[in-house]
């Protein structure tokens, strides 16, 4: 497997959660983190927490814009890590109103759609692209209309991009419940009771924090023969 020190990765999604994991455990590893997030103030935080010489850009991602000028300000790299989105909203369809739904892709899927078209150009030579996924696309439950459906086209624009781009390696994690601020909208009791429940119910018996789920992102930067992929980091919940 590649040793990423040295390596330069550009983490979108990187102030919080699961990117900001995937920062830690990149720095860790040597890397060069460079950080991207619509809020100043949660970049500076995040960077406090990160060894000295790491950095961060403020962009709206939804702005192409924006995202343009990022890449051409951020220079070549070897790795691209898309973990940006916004808290979940759980919703029957009879409840969702159409316009508000079309809001919800805009981060996730327009969001990563035009970050790697940008960010292509200025990709090393066996460089990557990891994105990211869930598994609602394999095992929704009730109100993941919009969750499932995000998780399914992240899915096929995955395997799509590992063609056109190859030998650029183009892949997608897959998380499944995981302590994050994703949640955030639940009330906290409610959002309590359901780590409590699938922690029971898991095979692996616990709910992932997001440095669980950062290895995977390390392990599809590292090696260097899978693309097209989309790997599950969900406790068995597929399972279950």
């Amino acid at each position: 497997m590649e040793n990423l020190k040295g390596k330069k990765v550009v983490i979108a999604g990187g102030s919080a959660g699961i990117g900001l994991a995937t920062a830690k455990a990149v720095a860790l590893q040597g890397g060069e983190v460079i950080i991207v997030s619509s809020n100043p103030e949660r970049i500076d935080t995040a960077l406090a927490g990160l060894p000295a010489g790491n950095t961060g850009f403020a962009a709206d991602l939804t702005n192409e814009g924006q995202v343009s000028a990022l890449f051409t300000n951020i220079g070549s790299f070897d790795h691209l890590v898309y973990t940006a989105g916004e808290t979940l909203h759980l919703s029957s369809i009879e409840d969702v109103k159409v316009v508000d739904a079309r809001q919800f892709f805009n981060v996730r899927y327009w969001g990563a759609f035009t970050a790697v078209k940008y960010a292509v150009p200025h990709i090393n030579r066996g460089g990557s692209i990891t994105l990211t996924g869930g598994v609602a696309a394999l095992r929704p439950g009730k109100g993941w209309s919009l969750g499932a459906s995000i998780c399914a086209a992240m899915e096929g624009f995955t395997r799509a991009m590992a063609i056109e781009l190859a030998p650029l390696r183009v892949n997608m994690v897959s998380p499944g419940v995981v302590k994050t601020g994703l949640w955030s909208n639940m009330p906290e009791a409610e959002r309590e009771g359901m780590y409590s429940h699938f922690s029971g119910q898991l095979p692996v018996r616990y709910v992932a924090g997001p440095e669980d789920i950062a290895e995977t992102y390390l392990y599809l930067m590292r090696q260097k023969y899978s693309t097209g992929q989309s790997v599950i980091a969900d406790g068995g919940y597929v399972l279950i």
